[in-house]
């Protein structure tokens, strides 16, 4: 196809920004791309030293937030799913608001190996060998160096991407509430053998003109556009993003996701799989064998995103012989997309909790769902 015969598409660099200002243009965005108020878009952007939580993710689960605040480092909750990342200013994001039918697919794993394929077919031009690795990440050698998340709206998406230019690996291990053993110089160091950076690979921090340019190309070519630079937001964007940001800059949002108050006794079970890592409290009526209240919290990605505050609400007061036909009766009734999630794996999460009232499994009645 011809330069000339090519559908345009806007770039734009939104620059160096606090985290609350990046999330609230994410929403701001993808809400003007759902409402044809912008067209395709590729935004590149930076953030001041940020703490990002997955949208289902629970702060207080993630996050050292005594560390965070002593060191300057901003707290923020995504759009999207996934987990917990440090983000600083040796970092550069890259973000693509899409309309839907621009993929010819609603598989969100065939959406996420197209973009991250052209997202590595971008870094591999800078001299480093980067390929694909599913779920969602990116990686040189079997270190990861760009991990990516999505978020839906209607008709739209927003996929977004990290690369890492240059990493401070110590100070992303202070920031995620993780085990005090795996703060040791061995860990870190072997912490350092998992994730790789630009810089180490290259030998020096590339230029960040020379990244978003081989990044445009890629997801160019691999979309047969062409790229129009815009100096800035236009003013539908700019409305949305105040607007955004009001909310987003506030504790209410941070805090999304947060441990249930309950009366009844809480157990808490884990369960990981290939979509991610699920958790779930429980709030268990004991005398009358019923689930009073579940939470899940997790880095996993599903579409539409209240579809896990629904799922919740179907579980209440679920007497705990019937939790296979509850689950299974919610997702026969419901659409949701899930990366490489299963509904059984909700129950299992829930059975791994329950099991921890006795010591062992609870007989659960009924056949889990598929």
């Amino acid at each position: 196809m011809s330069a000339a015969s090519r559908t345009s598409w806007r770039l734009i660099d939104t620059g160096l920004r606090p985290a609350a200002e990046n999330i609230a243009i994410n929403r701001a965005m993808l809400e003007a791309r759902q409402e044809g108020l912008i067209p395709n878009t590729l935004r590149f952007l930076r953030f001041l030293p940020s703490a990002l939580v997955g949208y289902h993710q629970c702060v207080e689960q993630e996050l050292r937030t005594d560390y965070c605040t002593a060191h300057g480092i901003a707290i923020q909750r995504r759009v999207t799913g996934g987990g917990a990342i440090y983000f600083d200013e040796t970092q550069i994001g890259w973000e693509l608001y899409l309309d839907r039918r621009t993929l010819g697919t609603a598989d969100m794993q065939e959406i996420s190996r197209r973009i991250c394929e052209m997202a590595a077919a971008g870094i591999r031009r800078l001299g480093v060998d980067a390929r694909f690795r599913p779920r969602n990440d990116i990686e040189v050698d079997g270190k990861k160096i760009s991990g990516t998340g999505g978020a839906f709206e209607g008709g739209s998406i927003l996929y977004q991407g990290t690369l890492l230019i240059e990493f401070d690996v110590e100070k992303m291990l202070r920031v995620l509430r993780i085990p005090a053993e795996k703060l040791s110089d061995k860990a870190i160091a072997s912490a350092r053998e998992r994730v790789a950076n630009l810089k180490d690979l290259l030998g020096t921090s590339p230029r960040r003109e020379a990244v978003m340019q081989s990044l445009a190309r890629s997801f160019a070519e691999g979309f047969g556009v062409e790229f129009e630079p815009a100096a800035e937001m236009n003013f539908a964007e700019r409305e949305k993003f105040h607007h955004a940001l009001a909310e987003i800059d506030h504790p209410d949002w941070i805090d999304l996701v947060s441990r249930p108050l309950s009366e009844a006794p809480l157990v808490e079970g884990l369960h990981r799989t290939t979509g991610g890592l699920l958790r779930v409290a429980l709030g268990i009526d004991l005398p009358k064998n019923r689930i009073k209240q579940a939470w899940f919290t997790g880095d996993f990605f599903v579409n539409p995103r209240r579809m896990i505050v629904d799922l919740e609400a179907a579980l209440r007061d679920t007497p705990l012989d019937e939790l296979h036909s509850t689950v299974d009766g919610f997702f026969r009734s419901y659409p949701v997309e899930m990366l490489q999630l299963r509904p059984a794996d909700f129950v299992q999460t829930i059975e791994n909790a329950l099991a921890s009232l006795a010591g062992a499994p609870l007989p659960m009645a009924g056949g889990a769902p598929s």
